[in-house]
């Protein structure tokens, strides 16, 4: 009771109240109606969120994260209870911003960016509604939240190359003699691949939503809190990398026999609790105790001048539900003509000038896309018989609506049977001026596959995603046009041999004229 007392004298610059003072209550149920609203009136994107933790074993913590970061905040119910209401209009402000970001995300569908933004919600509240001091005092536990978002796919290309690079340099260190190739390596008793299984992010995640809890309980000073939390990061990272390792070189010392089926999944989370058990035994000597307080003589009980009226609270509390409501409304009504369907259309277009079509040819990889869009597909080559092969696809989105636009996420982006070795955004020039095309080169065996490609969002040819969502998003919410291209050139090569980036430069400087054209007589109405 003691400790109660000394940390209620020692909040900052905050109006103390006895227990059971009506402003407090009134603050409190217009703090938990404006929660449940939020959660009410997001439910389908908050619902997003736990079918990616059902489905996906590297987000499945998210289940712990919710009832934790509850736990959290209710230790802190002493001391909330005692803080006056002071509702703030910068609670308000971010609560439009964030809305306005959901709308935004909705339209372009980017559901990671709705999921933070509907979090972020959450906190928003609590500024508007009981101000700054409950928000630094609850500020762990509503940061915490946002460990729930599934996010964190973005990072499996970097540590699958990075675990990709430990394994090949240890095994070479080892003296073990070994060939890689993008994330596939060889050596003399079998061949060895790093997946995104084998990536190591759900053992970082783990790790860090631990480390931060254990950061939080455990230590006091800023500077250790931070060492956890660069542990917490680092150890996975390299741990991942010597697993690898480790189950690489007993497949290869037991001629294949060994690691190399489910065992070897099974090894490797014996392996990363062992490494999590060190880690959390060594943090565990970081470990602070709170500094001693000295006990006041008597609860004092005061007023500012900021403290609220319960009425004012309340009056917070509606703006928050308001708020709240306005983009879901408007998400419903920009999306009124979602289902609307067109008639399938043929895509036709003209050889362009030098080259001429293939018809008997088998195209070399066909790139995945969603829904039923209106589609181009054919080979061609140079009229003069000079030079290999160019392949060109072309997807086409009249309307575009959730799972059926031009960017959606694929389980497998190149198809079941290609990897991608090397990505990147190159500037081709062209008469015209320079195009920015997204590069890809992909592998199968000893076969490669250059891969250029560019999208056509509302009469704007871009390479970058974010570009195309955003002209999407304003498209939709604005009754603009949104019809999409998805435009494809690719070459196939000998692994020996050069990139035939000449080929397919001059391909797309004959062929871009034509698909624009094409493109420009289809309807695009809203």
């Amino acid at each position: 009771m003691s400790l109660q007392l000394d940390q209620l004298a020692r909040l900052p610059d905050a109006a103390v109240l006895p227990h059971g003072h009506p402003r407090r209550q009134a603050a409190l149920a217009a703090l938990l109606l404006s929660l449940a609203a939020v959660v009410l009136l997001y439910h389908a994107t908050f619902w997003s969120m736990v079918e990616l933790w059902a489905r996906s074993q590297t987000f499945a913590h998210g289940f712990l994260i919710v009832p934790i970061s509850c736990w959290l905040a209710w230790r802190q119910r002493a001391r909330l209870a005692a803080l006056a209401p002071r509702p703030s209009r910068q609670g308000l402000l971010l609560l439009g911003v964030l809305g306005l970001t959901w709308l935004l995300a909705d339209a372009a569908n980017v559901p990671v960016v709705e999921q933070y933004a509907a979090t972020a919600m959450l906190p928003a509240c609590v500024l508007a509604i009981l101000g700054w001091p409950a928000v630094r005092l609850l500020a762990f536990p509503l940061a915490y939240l946002f460990l729930a978002v599934p996010f964190g796919e973005v990072f499996i290309e970097p540590l699958i190359d990075f675990t990709a690079a430990f394994t090949v340099t240890a095994l070479q260190w080892s003296g073990v003699p070994v060939f890689r190739d993008g994330s596939n390596f060889s050596l003399p008793t079998g061949n060895w691949s790093v997946v995104e299984a084998c990536s190591g992010l759900r053992y970082l995640i783990a790790a860090l939503a631990l480390g931060a809890l254990f950061a939080h309980v455990n230590c006091h000073s800023t500077r250790r809190r931070v060492a956890v939390m660069a542990a917490a990061l680092l150890v996975p990272i390299l741990a991942n990398g010597v697993r690898a390792y480790l189950i690489v070189m007993l497949g290869h010392l037991s001629d294949m026999r060994l690691a190399v089926g489910v065992d070897h999944l099974i090894y490797g989370w014996l392996f990363f609790g062992l490494v999590a058990l060190l880690l959390f035994w060594l943090a565990a000597r970081w470990r602070e105790l709170p500094p001693p307080r000295a006990v006041p003589s008597a609860l004092p009980v005061r007023l500012s001048a900021g403290a609220a009226s319960p009425r004012a609270a309340v009056r917070a509390g509606v703006a928050c539900l308001l708020l709240a409501a306005v983009w879901p409304a408007l998400a419903l009504a920009s999306q009124r003509d979602d289902g609307a369907t067109l008639p399938a259309m043929v895509l036709a277009l003209p050889d362009p000038p030098a080259w001429r079509r293939l018809h008997d040819a088998v195209p070399d990889w066909q790139a995945p896309y969603a829904g039923t869009p209106a589609r181009f597909a054919a080979t061609y080559a140079r009229q003069d018989g000079d030079g290999a092969p160019v392949g060109l696809q072309l997807h086409w989105y009249a309307r575009q609506a959730r799972d059926a636009e031009l960017l959606t996420h694929q389980a497998l982006p190149y198809g079941a049977r290609w990897m991608p070795l090397a990505q990147r955004v190159r500037h081709v020039n062209l008469v015209n001026g320079k195009l920015a095309v997204r590069e890809s080169v992909l592998a199968y065996g000893g076969e490669r596959l250059l891969v250029w490609r560019v999208y056509r969002q509302g009469g704007i040819v871009t390479a970058r995603p974010v570009l195309v969502k955003l002209l999407l998003a304003q498209a939709k919410l604005l009754g603009r046009r949104q019809d999409g291209a998805d435009i494809i050139v690719f070459a196939a090569y000998d692994e020996l041999a050069l990139a035939p980036r000449a080929r397919l430069q001059a391909f797309l400087q004959a062929a871009l004229p034509v698909i624009e054209q094409r493109l420009q007589e289809l309807p695009h109405g809203p």
